[in-house]
């Protein structure tokens, strides 16, 4: 029988004597299915003879089950067999197997930390790791979602595990491994745009300043109190630290981050090779920018000097500009940061935030957001306007348009 269904017709209707097939009148295609037991289920008939359960009406809402059918009507329309489709794919790999095969492959060759993203993406969503590509949907990246959400993971880290995923399946699209992205409508949490951003005060960066240059005397005072040892005993000593400029590398890489807001990584990736200190610019490669884009960066009297002075006691003037002990590459300075926060009493500041510190002082200063956007290196302005509360003249200016007006009505 046709008739127009509705969530609370379906909630009361009566189990009938025999199974009975209510169609509905508002979409063709879609069926209620009814059994002697009281079993609801919908359906969607595709062609003569042909239909997909689409599941049961006490699990699946009336709209919710119209809107499947149109998909299902829409792929028949355009010679989709639904069916057909539904069936297992041969050579569609697991997502554990995506991620650690072509993936895997795709990611090393085109994404920096690329072995950060794969970690991420293993982890995050580890009870999909055994389902193939086809079998994974938008519910089970919401399900996901709300258990993250009751973990008390934060909304932006989510977020970022949702960007990650749906473009992992977009590669799978690509590579036709998967007809479409199941995941294409799974939407992003709604978040707070105008976070506070995070930079030191003037107080807090006296206090960092005191700490990284007692950290430098405390240093020169141990290699003091080695050599002191050494010589008693009639060893070879070792270079003295009083007259470098810096005794190691935290020292210049913090400046280095307060005055030209690079990344760290764009830091641990800079060549001396890209910094010119006749003409004053630092320029940090599309090859390693995040946005990987190049961008030229003017470099300040007090960066130049730390370059200048890094530079004059570096074992090499060329190559990486800052080297570990085994003259390799940096990947970390947690420890030496972490402890200088300690000693500066400065708490709730990460490494990236001196980049916010370096934006956030320039827009205090008066520099306008689209120069501070190109400094930063940001492909989309709206990163940089976090940092509009900081000038707030421009808004004020706006708003003073009224007080002119309401100056002119009266006089008038």
């Amino acid at each position: 029988m046709r008739t127009v269904l509705t969530q609370v017709m379906i909630e009361k209707m009566a189990n009938p004597v025999k199974v009975e097939d209510h169609r509905d009148a508002r979409l063709k295609g879609l069926v209620l299915r009814v059994t002697p037991t009281g079993v609801k289920s919908f359906y969607c008939e595709y062609a003569r003879g042909k239909r997909v359960w689409l599941g049961r009406a006490d699990a699946l809402g009336l709209a919710e089950a119209r809107e499947s059918a149109r998909a299902i009507l829409a792929d028949a329309y355009r010679g989709i067999d639904p069916i057909e489709a539904r069936k297992p794919k041969p050579g569609v790999p697991t997502f554990r197997a995506f991620l650690d095969g072509d993936y895997a492959i795709w990611a090393k060759a085109n994404q920096r930390a690329h072995a950060q993203n794969l970690k991420r993406l293993a982890t995050a969503f580890k009870p999909l790791l055994d389902k193939r590509l086809d079998q994974i949907t938008g519910l089970d990246v919401e399900k996901w979602r709300a258990g993250e959400i009751e973990r008390g993971l934060s909304l932006e880290t989510i977020n970022r595990d949702i960007s990650s995923i749906k473009a992992a399946f977009n590669r799978a699209v690509d590579w036709e491994l998967i007809a479409t992205n199941p995941l294409a409508k799974v939407k992003k949490s709604r978040t707070d745009d105008c976070l506070k951003v995070r930079f030191l005060s003037d107080n807090e960066e006296a206090r960092l300043r005191i700490a990284i240059d007692a950290r430098e005397e405390r240093r020169r005072a141990e290699r003091d109190s080695a050599n002191h040892w050494r010589r008693e005993r009639g060893y070879v000593l070792l270079p003295s630290l009083r007259t470098a400029m810096f005794t190691d590398h935290v020292k210049p890489l913090i400046l280095l981050s307060i005055n030209t807001g690079c990344r760290r990584g764009e830091l641990f990736d800079l060549t001396w090779s890209n910094v010119d200190l006749d003409r004053r610019i630092l320029t940090v490669t599309g090859a390693t920018a995040k946005s990987k884009r190049t961008r030229h960066i003017p470099l300040n009297r007090e960066a130049t000097l730390v370059l200048q002075g890094w530079r004059a006691q570096a074992e090499e003037a060329d190559g990486l500009v800052f080297v570990n002990e085994a003259g390799q590459r940096f990947d970390r300075v947690n420890f030496s940061w972490r402890r200088l926060l300690k000693d500066a009493g400065i708490a709730g500041f990460r490494w990236h935030d001196m980049r916010h510190h370096f934006a956030s002082r320039l827009v205090m200063g008066g520099v306008d957001l689209n120069t501070v956007r190109e400094l930063l290196g940001h492909s989309d302005y709206a990163m940089t306007l976090r940092y509009a509360h900081l000038a707030p003249e421009h808004k004020l200016k706006a708003v003073e348009v009224l007080d002119r007006r309401s100056s002119l009505a009266a006089a008038a």
